[in-house]
């Protein structure tokens, strides 16, 4: 069986993935903050039938980082490392002008650095293994200037040119940064609490990323709607 490690799984993206994965056969190292919750979610996953190994805990921790890693070896390797866990840097999001530095730091921290540093661990691995894969979960903040939200653009945008130099000096593995575009997630609701617009399900984005393994392209950024829109 193929084995994953998702960072931020307990909800959202990373928990539909999960579920999609482990549906497709996936074993799955799970990671996220919030233990009670974490569980949880491994509960359903495993459901499918295939192993999952769920441990919280804090990305921006090497000592975590290495925990997962170590985690998914004991099934076998990695195939997959999706860095989905995400920071806003600030909640409910505000201008740059009142951005604490301590917020920009966090949100470098988690979205950017914590992605590098679980790819490094996994890179061995990563290589090893026939499909070795790297997802990292961008956000059209990193590439649109949005009032508010330059703090987490930054990382994103960060995050994206990790992913393009790594995709250069690790040509035999596929590196694909995914814009999932807007959707209804814990995470939008504390940047934005106040916008209530009807937003889709984390779930129908996931489509996307299954077609990105599928059909295996050149390593890259990739829109979901575009991945969506041309089948």
């Amino acid at each position: 069986m193929p084995v994953g490690i998702i960072t931020g799984a307990s909800r959202g993206l990373g928990r539909a993935l999960a579920e999609a994965l482990a549906g497709r056969g996936w074993d799955l190292v799970l990671d996220a903050r919030d233990a009670r919750v974490l569980a949880r979610a491994a509960r359903a996953v495993a459901g499918h039938g295939t192993r999952v190994e769920a441990l919280p805990g804090d990305v921006v921790d090497a000592g975590h980082r290495a925990a997962l890693v170590a985690a998914a070896r004991g099934m076998g390797g990695a195939d997959l490392v999706v860095h989905n866990a995400s920071a806003l840097g600030a909640e409910p999001l505000v201008r740059l002008a009142e951005l604490p530095p301590a917020g920009l730091r966090r949100a470098l921290e988690v979205n950017t650095v914590a992605a590098l540093g679980l790819v490094q661990e996994a890179l061995p691995a990563l290589r090893a293994s026939a499909a070795g894969t790297v997802i990292t979960v961008s956000s059209d903040a990193a590439v649109e200037a949005y009032g508010t939200w330059g703090g987490y653009g930054a990382s994103k945008a960060a995050l994206d040119r990790l992913a393009a130099v790594l995709a250069v000096e690790e040509p035999w593995l596929r590196v694909w940064a995914v814009d999932p575009g807007d959707m209804a997630t814990d995470l939008y609701a504390a940047a934005v609490p106040d916008d209530d617009a009807p937003r889709p399900a984390p779930a129908t984005v996931v489509p996307a990323i299954l077609r990105l393994l599928d059909e295996r392209p050149a390593s890259g950024r990739y829109g979901a709607a575009s991945l969506l829109g041309a089948r």
